[in-house]
């Protein structure tokens, strides 16, 4: 038998976040659980991996895990499709939150469905092409299918930029539930303006380029870029592109590297401790972000915030979050971000102006707003 909900009772919340094993999944959820409105009437089953970070919880928020299917997409959907229903039973959940993306698990017929738009390179067809046919094209096609249905009958699909909003009222206008926009926050981490050591490795002087090195974060145009501005300018900045990689790619890169004799010019660093970001933003010269394909960068929030001038891909939604305070180009013209770098690199205070608007832009993105907004979005959508 169905249990009866009423407004006058403490909502169950499931959220399934058995996927968020690392990087911005583990972060979305660390928040939404740090900023949890006091005395809002909810009672939290969180599904996590059995390594999750969790601080210690408040009285109404429990960790369950399931250890043998976490590290395996192709078990945990088989879980979530046969044994998860029996537990929304069992616990009598008002409401299954998927932020994944993908809700692979019919609920009990009183408990509401919501899930998060968070990747956009399912919904890019013009950026899946830049994969080579394989695993990652099918991989993408794969959960484009099922982002489609799972957005197509959640009670509540949460988007994180209008720009990701406009995508799927294009290939899915008739949607049965409701869509609210609640962009991500910036963690206070990345806004404490404080003398930060200087990064050891890193050159005097350099240009910074933070991101997964991939098909669609142009870094090969980056490079080239590059090596137009060493042609017109001796130039005593290295470039930095920091982070992990997609191995094709990464080789592509260090060739063209290679033909282009930019070995001692550029430094491809790696991915560094996610708590030590604020020091290589702080100390670089500018900041860069390329990517032609996002949804709410995370990275380009932590960028506003540093204090450095910042060239953003003016490909959307990044005039949505850098509006008038930073500067863009088109990522796959290099000549644009060559022009740029050649306007801003002798003029230190033209980029003191920019940097101060991108300090204000950052400050308009909190956590605790963002996670405020989510956790009443889905005790009204629980009660309704």
């Amino acid at each position: 038998m169905e249990r009866s909900k009423n407004a006058s009772e403490r909502t169950r919340i499931l959220i399934n976040g058995i996927s968020a094993r690392q990087g911005g999944g583990q972060t979305y959820l660390l928040n939404l659980l740090k900023f949890i409105p006091e005395k809002l009437p909810v009672d939290v089953t969180l599904l996590v991996p059995d390594s999750f970070p969790l601080p210690k919880l408040s009285s109404n928020i429990r960790k369950h895990s399931i250890p043998r299917v976490e590290s395996n997409p192709f078990f945990r959907a088989i879980w979530e499709k046969l044994f998860l229903p029996g537990l929304l039973r069992q616990w009598e959940i008002d409401v299954l939150f998927c932020p994944g993306g993908v809700i692979s698990t019919v609920p009990p017929k009183n408990c509401k469905t919501v899930t998060m738009f968070q990747n956009m390179l399912p919904f890019a067809p013009e950026e899946r092409k830049r994969y080579p046919f394989g695993y990652m094209r099918f991989r993408l096609w794969l959960l484009k299918f099922l982002q489609e249905r799972s957005f197509q009958n959640a009670d509540m699909v949460i988007f994180i930029s209008h720009h990701a909003k406009t995508v799927i009222d294009h290939y899915l206008p008739q949607r049965k539930g409701s869509s609210p926009v609640i962009p991500h926050g910036l963690s206070e981490h990345f806004k404490v303006r404080k003398e930060r050591p200087f990064p050891p490795e890193m050159p005097s002087d350099y240009v910074l380029y933070v991101s997964i090195l991939d098909v669609y974060k142009a870094q090969l145009e980056v490079v080239k870029a590059w090596h137009m501005l060493r042609l017109k300018r001796s130039t005593r900045e290295k470039l930095v592109l920091l982070g992990p990689s997609f191995p094709p790619y990464e080789k592509k890169l260090k060739n063209l590297i290679h033909s282009l004799r930019l070995e001692s010019e550029i430094l491809l660093v790696g991915a560094v401790p996610y708590q030590e970001l604020p020091n290589y933003y702080q100390h670089a010269k500018i900041n860069i972000f390329a990517s032609s394909c996002e949804n709410c960068p995370n990275i380009v929030l932590e960028k506003l915030a540093s204090g450095r001038p910042v060239f953003l891909s003016n490909y959307p939604p990044m005039p949505e979050f850098g509006t008038n305070a930073v500067e863009y180009f088109d990522p796959y013209t290099p000549q644009q971000l060559t022009e740029l770098l050649l306007k801003y690199l002798d003029k230190p205070s033209l980029g003191a102006a920019l940097s101060q608007k991108s300090v204000k832009q950052a400050d308009k993105f909190h956590w605790q707003e963002s996670a405020e907004k989510t956790w009443h979005a889905l005790l009204q959508l629980a009660v309704k």
